[in-house]
């Protein structure tokens, strides 16, 4: 045989290709992005036992799914890796696995606490199990098989609070890893249909220099749709959803002590309470759930916030387990129903539904410590009424191309007289795959306690044009809130205009409205850029103007903000620097000429280290201080793994304003917070959080021990130890002691059925 150059060359150029460092194995397969892919799952004929490997014995009738994409940063190009996943199901289980090719020593994993990894190589499933784009699950693993999962509803997005029992287990190979997850249908919630056809997708972040995403549905940019985008799976014949009964019993122990004078401490009487919920579903479309005494404490204390310059009650995030159930439903664009405003229920009682299309949900409690906001123009004062009984029901219809009507109904009753109560309508009409419209419209009914000693001082507050105060006099009165919202969701060009309004007169005692008297009328716009090479994964650059007026015309606020954000293909790094300009009007006083200036910077240019800082500088009204301060705020966090069952979490915020005019401070002062969480084993972990607060000058320091079978069966004990600064002595010098402290233990079980 002669053998020409040519010849030579068409022999060895595949092998070079695939030698070329950097290149996938498979990079002589022609590739071609599949959008809305479909699979027809088979029944799986052999048992399927959840240790993280794969044999073939096992999963031999799965269905394979391949031709991932990279679907970020890049738009559906050939992944650097390859990756398979695979799905089959029995009458009790759904089962999915992946085999994730890679080099071993490159993989980022944290072994630590169910829901706790982040950065981590992963796999997800997502499954819209009743395909009409309202809400879906998601299933997180990392490569040790921590899993993670969450609820995503088209209405607020992600819910990280979210917990379901479901199995899976993952190990690292010589080829790089692989997982297997196996979701009871029981934990499930879908039609009662002979076939399932849901909507699914299967996902796989690879996090490197670039934090990169892989999937198996091809990613449309220019779909605002999250769930439209996935493939369908088909052929899952003869399953039902959640039945059964549940019991979680648990018992709670306690002992609390507080500072008498600096030679004595009190330690009160060891304290115990039993708990117990129940939940029963119905049908496998409607859930009814119970407590008596519910255990509504959380175990770790929301971090401190610094609120030295503002007006309102702070927001915090919902991580009780009672509301995790169809926490979906009761969601709407108004905090409607704020969750923790249910504080300290003697008892609840919940009912949550999902008929095809139409969702529905009932929740009724007795809360024996109720948290009452008053709204005022500029702030809000936030007191305790007692007792309450509070009912909320919820209903919603998704219709058409994932649209989406509802409405709600909200009414808390005081135990000493008054009462508030919410209607309200919702709806998100989607008019094309880039534009949608979204709006809620509120009526409230507000009928005062005639308590005048609760509030006493508040007589002189006076609210819509003199005809009400912000004291309990019996008052009773209507009001009224409003939003919409035209959207556009594309691959470069999006916006959103908005207006919303809430009048003078609007109270709700059992959602998160702080302020009243006022009409926004806002509009954001960006447009991304997408460069294909060179150190810039994308930009965008944004436009926010906003404009707040009260009901009679007055101006409360205006912003001029400028932005640009974006990522490097270096370091995983994100940066975002921005300009605000406007005005704001203030107790009387209108000031002009606010400006600042903000940066934004996050990295993690290794597994083991991670953070990123905040700055803002400029002029900002000091409302306590009436007056124009010099603001600088600086924040920075850390995130870092000395070893893989380590992670210590230290960050620092600190906020200083000194006045314009004579330069004199006005506040100034820091928290610290540092989280230390180790991971013994899968279920046992021990966490340490020591913070301080500068502002009020206390220390606080918790240990905790957790054992963790399941999100819901776990036993906890630990101690919080709070420090303050005392002046002791004849000389009243200061001296640090503890202030107060408390041992608690908490033992809960789920027994299902």
């Amino acid at each position: 045989m002669h053998l020409t150059f040519k010849t030579v060359s068409c022999l060895v150029a595949p092998l070079v290709l695939l030698l070329l460092p950097g290149a996938p194995a498979f990079a002589t397969k022609s590739f071609e992005p599949v959008f809305n892919p479909t699979l027809e799952v088979s029944r799986a004929r052999n048992g399927i036992r959840i240790d993280g490997k794969i044999e073939e014995s096992e999963w031999g009738q799965a269905v394979q799914a391949t031709n991932f994409v990279e679907r970020f940063p890049g738009e559906n190009t050939a992944p650097e890796v390859e990756t398979e996943a695979f799905i089959t199901y029995d009458d009790d289980h759904l089962y999915v696995a992946f085999k994730c090719y890679d080099d071993p020593s490159t993989i980022r994993a944290t072994m630590c606490q169910r829901d706790q990894f982040n950065g981590d190589d992963a796999v997800m499933l997502l499954v819209d199990t009743y395909g009409d784009a309202s809400w879906a699950y998601e299933f997180h693993v990392n490569p040790y098989g921590v899993q993670k999962d969450m609820l995503w509803t088209s209405i607020v997005g992600e819910d990280h609070g979210y917990d379901l029992i479901w199995n899976a287990a993952a190990r690292i190979t010589d080829f790089g890893y692989q997982v297997e997850i196996a979701v009871p249908f029981a934990s499930m919630r879908f039609p009662v249909r002979e076939e399932q056809a849901w909507k699914v997708d299967f996902w796989r972040q690879r996090p490197r220099e670039s934090f990169k995403q892989y999937s198996w549905a091809a990613n449309d940019r220019n779909e605002q749709c999250f769930p439209c985008k996935w493939g369908t799976v088909t052929g899952i014949r003869g399953v039902q959803p959640g039945k059964g009964f549940e019991i979680l019993p648990s018992l709670v122990a306690n002992q609390s002590g507080n500072i008498v004078d600096a030679d004595n401490f009190d330690n009160g009487d060891i304290m115990g309470e039993l708990a117990l919920g129940a939940k029963y579903s119905i049908s496998s479309d409607v859930t009814v759930e119970g407590a008596y005494n519910p255990d509504f404490s959380q175990i770790e204390a929301d971090a401190d916030q610094i609120d030295v310059n503002t007006t309102i009650s702070l927001f915090y995030p919902e991580r009780r387990p009672f509301f995790q159930e169809g926490a979906d439903i009761f969601r709407t664009l108004f905090n409607s129903f704020y969750t923790r405003t249910v504080n300290d229920p003697r008892y609840a009682a919940k009912l949550t539904g999902r008929m095809e299309r139409t969702r529905i949900g009932f929740l009724s409690a007795l809360d024996e410590n109720t948290p009452y906001m008053i709204p005022l123009e500029e702030g809000s004062i936030l007191i305790n009424t007692g007792e309450s009984y509070i009912n909320v029901l919820r209903a919603s219809k998704t219709f058409g191309d994932a649209s989406q009507v509802g409405a709600i109904l909200t009414d808390r009753r005081l135990e000493g007289g008054g009462s508030g109560t919410i209607a309200a309508l919702d709806a998100d009409i989607r008019l094309s795959r880039n534009f949608s419209i979204v709006g809620q419209w509120l009526a409230a009914h507000t009928a005062e306690p005639d308590d005048s000693l609760e509030t006493a001082g508040l007589e002189g507050i006076e609210f819509d044009h003199g005809k009400h105060t912000a004291a309990f006099d019996g008052e009773a009165y209507w009001g009224h809130a409003f939003i919409t919202q035209l959207r556009r969701r594309a691959r470069t060009w999006n916006f959103t205009l908005d207006y919303n309004e809430v009048s003078p007169s609007y109270r709700t005692e059992s959602g998160y409205d702080p302020l009243m008297d006022y009409r926004n009328l806002s509009f954001y716009t960006n447009y991304h850029f997408y460069p294909t090479t060179g150190l810039f994964e994308r930009i965008t650059p944004q436009i926010y103007l906003s404009r707040r007026w009260s009901f009679d015309g007055d101006l409360r606020f205006e912003d001029l903000n400028l932005n640009v954000d974006g990522r490097l293909r270096t370091a995983q790094m994100y940066y975002s620097f921005s300009f605000h300009n406007g005005a704001e009007t203030y107790a009387g006083m209108t000031y002009q000429n606010l400006w600042n200036l903000q940066a934004n910077l996050n990295v993690r240019p290794i597994n083991q280290v991670g953070g990123g800082v905040y700055v803002r500088y400029g002029k900002e009204v000091a409302r306590r201080a009436r007056a124009i301060g010099d603001e600088t705020t600086i924040s920075a966090y850390l995130d870092l793994k000395p070893i893989d069952r380590l992670i210590i979490e230290p960050n620092i915020n600190y906020q200083r304003a000194t006045h314009e005019m004579t330069g004199q401070e006005l506040y100034d002062g820091f928290i610290t917070r540092t989280r230390f969480q180790f991971q013994a084993t899968r279920p046992m972990s021990v966490r340490l959080v020591i913070q301080y607060n500068d502002f009020y000058k206390t220390w606080d320091v918790d240990p905790l021990l957790t054992y963790r079978l399941s999100p819901f069966s776990v036993f906890y004990i630990g101690s919080t130890y709070d420090y303050t600064e005392f002046l002791v002595g004849p000389e009243n010098r200061t001296d640090w002691m503890m202030s107060s402290r408390q041992f608690f233990m908490k033992l809960q079980y789920l027994f299902q059925t």
